[in-house]
């Protein structure tokens, strides 16, 4: 494929050369002329020396027509003004960078479909999904970064006597807002169907809004899940989104942040999270804090060596699992010695998302969830194909097929059987990969 990458820094250099490494072409637009001679010498890339939001750089860059556009310098403004550009210059598909969180509130506005552009990347927020699905479970479905936040997963473990329990799903008669995504049942995972039947001890995938799942979970589970606590040590924007994503579920969230301002700024955004002014590096701060009785401490501060040592410290006063964000890959070694249970590289994991993007055709993103052969896909609609013929309840979906949320520019919501797609659509659907290639018939343009 062609790939222009805006941007040299970092994550844009490593991606540079993840792509080369998998043999697609990459031209690379970077302002810092140091930069451009490093890349071109060390790289089998083409890099140009210029400014990642102007359209004659652009135009060198050989945007038109080009297959991916990644906008991925340190500045915000610059990538998303960059992206929509290459979007409106030819770009198939065209990607940001973003840092600060007010670009992924869609509360005031929302920027990504003002500008056009199909996604908004944050290492940051990408961390926290990777965290809240080890949490979770390894092998849960997450869509938080699918549905683009407006959406949750909820897993809860059905007991007896709830009422779903031996009923087909059919039968249980969820609101229009809420889906049951997957099972997991002694260990295998598969996309829940509408004849399939709900046993005690099965792990089950709820999706909605977070209030009208809340209206649910009775029907599926009747004795209140053990509340887990999960300690968070840095409230930049990892810790910040990671505990949004944990808080008001059945986890007690503490959040620890040394910068008092911060901790006030915290406050007042999290509503159900303990933020605590505190160093998390000092083994007496975390003892005060009670951290040795923790479910999981997960470390999110700036610095990897932070990040390990309060790890290390947690462990030993009794923390039950230790995560932490580490960057450099040549501690991968030095952290499985000391007993530190999951560590996510925000460089690894964006390298994941970027290769789930390069993909032909109607498919937008594809990432494979572990273990079970399941896929969460998003598909662009377009006009005239087969999906927009009928409502869902008539389209022919294979068996193991599950369309879960639909994305147009007017809201995102749980798809429901009588809903239509129609061209403009960016739908979510969870997939077992065996049955993939049926799916993607329904979303192909006629020839």
């Amino acid at each position: 494929m062609r790939i222009v990458i805006l941007g040299a820094g970092t994550v844009g250099t490593w991606i540079a050369d993840l792509l080369c490494r998998n043999n697609h072409s990459v031209t690379v637009v970077e302002s810092n002329s140091d930069h451009v001679r490093a890349i071109n010498a060390e790289l089998d890339v083409r890099a140009i020396h210029g400014s990642a939001s102007e359209s004659a750089i652009l135009f060198q860059g050989g945007i038109i027509g080009c297959d991916l556009c990644l906008a991925v310098t340190g500045d915000d403004e610059v990538n998303i003004v960059a992206a929509s550009m290459a979007k409106a210059m030819g770009a198939r598909r065209a990607v940001a960078r973003v840092y600060g969180r007010v670009f992924r509130d869609l509360s005031t506005f929302d920027y990504q479909r003002h500008f056009r552009i199909d996604r908004f990347l944050s290492l940051e927020h990408l961390s926290a999904v990777e965290f809240v699905r080890a949490i979770r479970s390894p092998g849960s479905a997450v869509l938080e970064n699918f549905a683009r936040g407006e959406l949750e997963v909820q897993e809860i473990i059905c007991d007896d006597p709830a009422p779903a329990i031996g009923k087909p799903l059919k039968e249980v008669k969820l609101p229009k807002g809420v889906r049951v995504g997957t099972i997991q049942r002694q260990g295998k995972t598969w996309i829940a169907g509408a004849g399939n039947s709900i046993e005690i001890g099965d792990h089950i995938t709820l999706i909605g809004t977070r209030d009208e799942i809340d209206a649910v979970k009775a029907k599926f589970q009747v004795k209140a899940t053990p509340i887990r606590s999960v300690v968070i040590a840095g409230g930049g924007e990892t810790g910040l989104a990671l505990a949004r994503m944990l808080e008001g579920q059945r986890y007690h969230v503490t959040l620890m942040e040394e910068n008092l301002q911060r901790c006030e700024f915290l406050a007042r955004l999290l509503e159900h999270t303990t933020v605590v002014h505190a160093d998390a590096t000092r083994r007496a701060i975390l003892e005060e804090e009670r951290v040795g009785t923790t479910d999981v401490f997960v470390a999110c501060t700036g610095e990897d060596e932070n990040n390990i040592m309060a790890c290390v410290e947690a462990r030993e006063i009794g923390a039950r699992e230790c995560m932490a964000i580490v960057q450099r890959p040549d501690y991968a070694n030095v952290v499985e010695k000391l007993g530190i249970n999951l560590t996510v590289s925000p460089r690894n994991v964006v390298a994941r998302q970027v290769l789930g993007l390069l993909n032909s055709g109607p498919i937008i993103s594809k990432k494979s969830l572990p273990g079970g052969g399941i896929s969460i896909v998003e598909f662009e609609v377009m006009p005239g194909v087969i999906a927009t013929e009928h409502v869902i309840a008539n389209l022919k979906l294979p068996q193991h097929c599950l369309i879960a949320a639909i994305m147009s520019s007017d809201y995102v919501r749980v798809a429901s059987a009588d809903d239509r797609l129609t061209p403009g659509d960016t739908v979510v659907v969870l997939v077992d990969e065996a049955a993939l290639d049926a799916v993607v018939k329904l979303f192909e343009e006629p020839s």
